[in-house]
């Protein structure tokens, strides 16, 4: 395998089903070895920020709902499905997630991507609380956060791949 294709592999993952991203890093010569948790952020987020809107938005689009019927069938990503438990999104009641369900169908009608947040170091009360405060977002105001999300739910991803440069 070459080692476009190594990288490729090994972190096409971290925008959620967009390898165009760090395809088009390793293309542009944005990565220096020896790789780090920061330097391999820095490369992608600059792609993602240089990509059309409508590639943003499909960035977007391709996270899945939180506590949602991809999660429900267990159909995430190993990524998602572990960020989401460790916030106890696997864990709702009945009336959780109810809300959460319809929160995830009000939210996705108003702004047409599913609501997105960093989950890590939150607890299902945390992200019910931001979903409740940004669901009255301006759809402008709302796109640029997800996307602000997108890139730190990347990080923290980074993080746990080169655990080593993170320090």
């Amino acid at each position: 395998m070459t080692a476009r294709a190594d990288f490729i592999e090994r972190f096409g993952g971290v925008f959620e089903h967009s390898p165009f991203i760090a395809e088009r890093a390793y293309d542009a010569g944005l990565i220096f070895v020896p790789l780090t948790a920061k330097g391999v952020h820095d490369a992608l987020t600059s792609i993602f920020r240089r990509a059309s809107y409508a590639e943003r938005l499909g960035v977007l689009r391709a996270h899945p709902d939180l506590a949602g019927k991809l999660a429900i069938a267990g159909e995430l990503t190993e990524e998602s499905r572990k960020e989401q438990a460790g916030a106890g999104l696997d864990r709702l009641s009945p009336d959780e997630h109810a809300r959460f369900t319809e929160l995830n169908t009000h939210y996705m009608a108003k702004f047409g991507f599913p609501f997105i947040i960093a989950v890590k170091g939150l607890n299902k009360n945390d992200i019910l609380a931001a979903f409740e405060k940004r669901i009255h977002n301006s759809v402008e105001d709302e796109f640029a956060t997800a996307a602000a999300q997108v890139e730190k739910i990347a990080l923290l991803r980074l993080i746990a791949l080169l655990p080593e440069t993170s320090k």
